[in-house]
């Protein structure tokens, strides 16, 4: 196989990255920062309509190409709509990043049903449903492609009142890993990156306790930006990850180096 030159590894000229949930949050950054490395970018959103379009102006702003499109992604029907209307737009998907997803705070004990799937569905049916549909799109192309799934480090390292995200963010995992076992031979690589606290604005003001305890324990000493994120994802989804497949990189400032007993 040809292998890039340095300087163009992290060049995503000519491809297409589907980006989950970036109408608002982490997902504004991941959306902004691939299409710095010249992508050209499917902004979605469910709810975040202005958001999204906000974001599609900063990257045409830039320089870059951008669509925002809407579609409620525990929907099987809306997720085959989002894929076919991102390849009628811009003539193929090479990228996806799986960031979508719900943040909500449960007790185990007083958790309704429907808040457990609505958890579920948001963070891990989302990523299963655009996953297959993206997967089926690179492997028609030919080209094949690269996928990101976003979890968390609670994924493995639980907190209060999160066993509902905490189990999905689980699952995306070890469906990051299945799919790369299946995908592999398409030339799909499926990796993930596994966030710890990214900063917001106004979160040092809703959380001081939970802020101070993670900058406390952080080796690194500060919050994560949407930017520590995005860069790990362009880096999975680059060519400079080309024999990388089925891992998961943490992102966390070095909060899971601590001793837990």
């Amino acid at each position: 196989m040809d292998i890039p030159h340095p300087s163009a590894l992290f060049d995503l000229t000519g491809r297409v990255a589907l980006i989950t949930g970036s109408g608002s949050g982490l997902g504004q950054g991941l959306a902004i920062r691939f299409s710095q490395a010249s992508a050209k970018v499917i902004v979605h959103f469910n709810a975040s309509r202005a958001g999204s379009q906000a974001v599609v102006e900063r990257i045409e702003a830039l320089g870059g190409e951008a669509l925002a499109l809407a579609a409620d992604l525990t929907q099987p029907d809306e997720v085959t709509r989002l894929v076919t209307q991102a390849v009628a737009h811009f003539g193929r998907v090479d990228m996806l990043i799986n960031n979508a997803g719900l943040y909500p705070l449960a007790g185990l004990l007083t958790m309704a049903a429907a808040e457990w799937d609505a958890v579920i569905a948001a963070n891990l049916r989302s990523t299963f449903l655009c996953t297959q549909a993206v997967a089926r799109q690179m492997i028609a192309q030919g080209s094949g492609g690269a996928i990101v799934n976003i979890t968390s480090i609670e994924a493995e390292n639980p907190a209060p009142h999160h066993s509902h995200y905490s189990a999905a963010k689980a699952g995306v995992f070890m469906l990051t890993r299945s799919a790369a076992a299946e995908l592999g031979r398409h030339g799909i690589r499926v990796n993930a990156v596994a966030p710890g606290l990214i900063w917001r604005e106004g979160l040092e003001q809703d959380w001081p306790d939970g802020v101070n305890r993670y900058l406390a324990a952080a080796p690194l000493g500060r919050l994560g930006m949407p930017e520590d994120v995005a860069d790990a994802c362009l880096f999975l989804a680059s060519p400079a990850a080309r024999w990388i497949t089925g891992a998961s990189l943490t992102v966390d400032g070095g909060v899971l180096t601590h001793q837990v007993y």
